[in-house]
């Protein structure tokens, strides 16, 4: 590992994070993310970023999970310790206050499909392949697999892929759920891209309400929910934000936003 198994590059208000270990099919190893918590955690303080793409090196996997090879020599008490940083820090990926696009160029199995879906959006290459395959391995998933995927694709079809250790071209991923879109071929990143354009071009405090209240409210009775949702609209109501886009209707141009 060197520390360069992680890259970002900033692209007006996104911020593209890619895994770079592509001679270990970008792998996550300890190093990769202790990396990684330091590229969250500086995010929950950069206002000036208002989308996050997360992608793989190379164009066959965006991430083949824990990196095996090094939990081979692995004690069980640093096997636990493993589980429970990547389980954490898929939650503050999730927890993110902006969005996040996972580009799947390529295979995306176990803690790697679990990382896609901490994200908000997964859009995915026409070769992806993915699944939850730990019970081939004698395990289960342990970075939020059992409750993200069914949540996502319904109990009963994520039973199926977790029973069966089920490995999901991008074409059956798409048709349950599990991605949003699969862009052309070799046209990945250009597809991701255009996406975080257009969320770009809206409220950044509109879009962290909106998904906030989405997270929460799932999680809750639709009660709760319609509560958090009218929490998460009384923020916006006293913003620049929104007057700007009232006076964008009435002079017939676009508003421009700066998320205050």
């Amino acid at each position: 590992m060197t520390e360069d198994s992680i890259l970002t590059e900033r692209k007006g208000h996104i911020l593209i994070v890619t895994l770079n270990r592509p001679e270990r099919m970008n792998a996550l190893d300890r190093s990769t993310l202790a990396a990684g918590a330091k590229f969250i955690k500086e995010l929950n303080y950069d206002r000036d970023i208002r989308v996050v793409i997360i992608t793989g090196t190379g164009d066959k996997a965006f991430c083949a999970g824990a990196d095996l090879k090094e939990r081979e020599n692995m004690t069980m008490s640093e096997v636990r310790q493993y589980i429970h940083t990547i389980r954490d820090t898929f939650t503050n990926i999730e927890n993110l206050p902006i969005p996040v696009i996972c580009a799947i160029n390529g295979i995306a199995l176990g803690g790697g499909l679990e990382f896609a879906l901490a994200c908000d959006i997964r859009i995915a290459s026409p070769n992806a392949r993915m699944g939850l395959t730990e019970v081939t391995l004698g395990i289960i998933p342990g970075g939020g697999g059992t409750q993200r995927l069914p949540r996502l694709v319904g109990r009963g079809k994520a039973k199926e892929m977790l029973f069966l250790g089920l490995q999901l071209t991008a074409q059956e991923a798409l048709e349950i759920g599990l991605i949003n879109r699969i862009a052309p071929e070799g046209k990945l990143m250009e597809f991701a891209m255009e996406m975080a354009e257009k969320i770009c071009n809206n409220s950044p405090i509109a879009i962290q309400q909106a998904k906030i209240a989405v997270n929460q409210g799932l999680d809750v009775d639709i009660g709760r929910g319609l509560v958090i949702e009218s929490e998460a609209y009384e923020v916006c109501i006293p913003t620049k934000d929104r007057l700007e886009a009232l006076a964008a209707f009435k002079e017939k141009r676009k508003p421009v936003f700066k998320g205050e």
